[in-house]
C-alpha cells in the first residue's frame, strides 16, 4: 500500500513536496542490479523480435533500420517502441540512418495513434543506460506512449494493477493495419 507522507510528519522542513511511497518498486530496482547482461541476438528480448513473425512479435512496422513494437507491458493501449535493429544500447552509437529513420517512424507512430485511437498527447522518451531507467538498457528503444485525459491514475501504486482497455493483439491489428495504409 502506498502512503503519502510531507517533510513536516517527519520532523523535517516542508518543502511543498508530498512524497508518495510505493515500496513494492524496490522488487524491480532489486532485481535490476541482478539481471544478467543481453549480449545480442542470443539473449536480448529486442534482438529475438528480429526474425519472429510480426504478429507473433507484436511488430507493427520494419524499416530499414529500425523496426517498431508494441510494448509487452504497455503503460497505456498502443505503447509503441522504435528500435533499430542493431543491437546497441545508446543514441549516440547510432548511426545518422538509424537515428533519422528512429525520428521519421516516431512521427509515423504518432500520425497512426492518432487515427486509430484519438490520442490526445503524447509521451516520447529514451531512458538511456540502467541507471537511467531503460529496462533493457543494452539494446536502444524508444517509446511512443499514446496520451488521453483522464488515463492515468492511482491503480498501479494502490492495487499493484494496470487497467489496460484493449487486449495486445487486438491493438496490434489496428496498429499494423493503419500504418499500412499510412504507408500505401
Amino acid at each position: 500500500m502506498a502512503e503519502v507522507v510531507d517533510g513536516a510528519q517527519m520532523g523535517g522542513e516542508p518543502d511543498g513536496f508530498d512524497r508518495l511511497w510505493t515500496p513494492h518498486r524496490m522488487a524491480y530496482i532489486e532485481n535490476g542490479k541482478s539481471r544478467a547482461t543481453y549480449e545480442g541476438a542470443s539473449d536480448c528480448p529486442l534482438c529475438a523480435k528480429i526474425d519472429v513473425a510480426d504478429r507473433d512479435a507484436l511488430v507493427v512496422h520494419r524499416g530499414e533500420h529500425c523496426y517498431v513494437v508494441l510494448n509487452l507491458y504497455p503503460y497505456n493501449p498502443g505503447h509503441l517502441m522504435v528500435c533499430p535493429y542493431r543491437h546497441i544500447g545508446w543514441y549516440t552509437d547510432t548511426t545518422d540512418a538509424e537515428r533519422d529513420e528512429m525520428g521519421v517512424l516516431t512521427q509515423t507512430a504518432m500520425r497512426v495513434l492518432q487515427r486509430v485511437s484519438g490520442t490526445q498527447g503524447f509521451n516520447i522518451g529514451m531512458n538511456q543506460g540502467a541507471i537511467g531507467g531503460a529496462g533493457i538498457s543494452e539494446h536502444l528503444h524508444q517509446h511512443v506512449v499514446p496520451r488521453w485525459m483522464g488515463d492515468a491514475n492511482f491503480l498501479p501504486i494502490i492495487g499493484q494493477t494496470k487497467a489496460l482497455p484493449e487486449l495486445l493483439d487486438d491493438t496490434w491489428q489496428k496498429v499494423s493495419t493503419a500504418w499500412s495504409e499510412e504507408n500505401a
